[in-house]
């Protein structure tokens, strides 16, 4: 009977450390998709702009981050390598030549030996253990997902850095129109300061509207001011993300098409989710290709509870003499397999178990946050590209309504109907309305670049699973 429960527990034992841990991610409660699956590898293509579609594309080849992350690549690529060398056999040559003296006065003489010896040995050696539990086979299967879990990180990288350029650049442009905006708006500023003061010194008008006038050109070139400074950061913040040298970093050259009018029209994407959302990020399928080492590496850990079964053997020659280590009665050889279970420091392995376990736990929530944050920011992005397009609706008609409302307030001034203060209020609200515009125009762009990013646009699923 007591033979009996200890087979019962061994078989046990054993049929446990043949599970396996389930490397599927989680299910989670997940909104249904309600829109077309659309085509984003290349989406910035879809704004029509030349030299939007020659940034990004120079980022893509230069880029630093990037080229991180592809080294990340190799190195996940050497690591299956390693896993991968436990399943063959080593082999080893070893050459050995050793010459040594006994002692003629020791407790025990060799009667009629020589004192002097040599030994010449030439033999091959070669060891395997055999892969019972399947350990080896899951350590270079978890390797391998760190391999397709570095490809996804490459992608992810990929959509990050062709979204970066966009925005930057889209920025860069509005930069420049605020710039031209602020700097039209000083040429008329001065104008008007030059004839306050021709009125002021024809006695027209008093000190006040000379005064006011000449602050309202200050303040526009303190604006002037800021936005040279907005569009020469955001000149070398582009340089960076196109991983240009230092000095091109330090003295930026970026090429741009900066009429306005480019900031107006933008493509338009599709407004549903896609049905495919968790396939078609690739910061998603990263998570998911570590989680799924995790779980192997659980079973690699859980395995070390078992027995090992190593082979080892030996062939080659021996012999006192160099002249006869290749004769036949030099030959050696030898053979032997040894099974091993562990029984002391068990405790080692319950640890290293539990440690594997918590790391792929670890792994289980940030899969859930990452597909958290996806999902948010679709959301966002979707709600964004419809609201911001009604923004640079209301925006264009508010410029246009106080375009002619300064126009009336000047000629209410010129009338005497009304003081100078009412048209400097005009003018303040038309440059406000403007800028806005400009903002809006800009934001429009920066709305679809994000919901292209927040769909995973920017990489193909092939690329990752074949990638270098």
């Amino acid at each position: 009977m007591r033979k009996s429960a200890i087979a019962l527990a061994l078989v046990a034992f054993i049929v446990a450390g043949c599970t396996t841990t389930p490397t599927a991610p989680p299910a989670l409660d997940l909104p249904p998709g309600t829109g077309a699956d659309p085509a984003l590898e290349r989406w910035w293509t879809s704004f029509n702009d030349p030299t939007l579609t020659a940034l990004v594309d120079e980022a893509l080849a230069n880029n630093l981050d990037l080229r991180a992350a592809i080294t990340r690549i190799d190195l996940a690529r050497a690591q299956v390598k390693l896993a991968q060398k436990d399943l063959y056999p080593s082999v080893d040559l070893n050459v050995g030549a050793n010459r040594s003296k006994s002692t003629e006065v020791g407790p025990f003489p060799l009667f009629g030996a020589p004192p002097t010896t040599n030994d010449f040995k030439v033999e091959l050696n070669a060891s395997y253990e055999v892969d019972l539990w399947g350990k080896f086979r899951t350590a270079t299967r978890a390797a391998q997902d760190d391999l397709l879990a570095s490809r996804y990180a490459r992608e992810t990288v990929r959509t990050v850095v062709a979204a970066d350029v966009s925005r930057t650049y889209f920025q860069l442009l509005a930069a420049d129109a605020q710039l031209d905006l602020l700097s039209d708006t000083l040429k008329t500023r001065n104008e008007t300061v030059a004839l306050q003061r021709d009125r002021y010194q024809g006695g027209v008008i008093g000190d006040y509207d000379l005064a006011q006038a000449e602050a309202e050109r200050a303040a526009v070139a303190a604006d002037v001011a800021g936005a040279q400074r907005a569009v020469a950061q955001f000149e070398s913040a582009l340089a960076v993300l196109l991983g240009r040298s230092p000095r091109e970093v330090f003295e930026p050259k970026v090429s741009r098409d900066v009429a306005i009018v480019r900031l107006v029209g933008v493509p338009t994407l599709s407004a549903g989710l896609p049905s495919d959302m968790l396939l078609r990020r690739p910061d998603i399928r990263n998570v998911e290709t570590q989680l799924a080492a995790g779980n192997r590496r659980i079973d690699v850990a859980r395995a070390d509870y078992f027995p090992s079964l190593s082979l080892t053997g030996g062939y080659g020659s021996e012999s006192g003499a160099l002249k006869n280590l290749f004769s036949g009665p030099a030959v050696i050889w030898s053979i032997a397999a040894s099974l091993a279970q562990p029984l002391i420091g068990l405790k080692a392995i319950e640890a290293n178990v539990e440690s594997k376990t918590a790391t792929r736990d670890q792994l289980v929530v940030t899969y859930q946050q990452t597909v958290q944050t996806a999902f948010k920011e679709t959301h966002d992005a979707l709600v964004a590209n419809q609201t911001m397009r009604d923004a640079l609706v209301a925006q264009t008609e508010r410029r246009t309504n106080l375009e002619r409302a300064l126009d009336l307030a000047g000629l209410r001034y010129r009338s005497g109907y009304s003081p100078y203060l009412e048209v400097l209020d005009a003018q303040r609200q038309l440059l406000q309305a403007q800028t806005l515009q400009i903002l809006a125009a800009r934001d429009v762009r920066l709305a679809v670049v994000d919901l292209a990013k927040a769909l995973g646009g920017g990489w193909e699923y092939k690329t990752a699973i074949a990638g270098p």
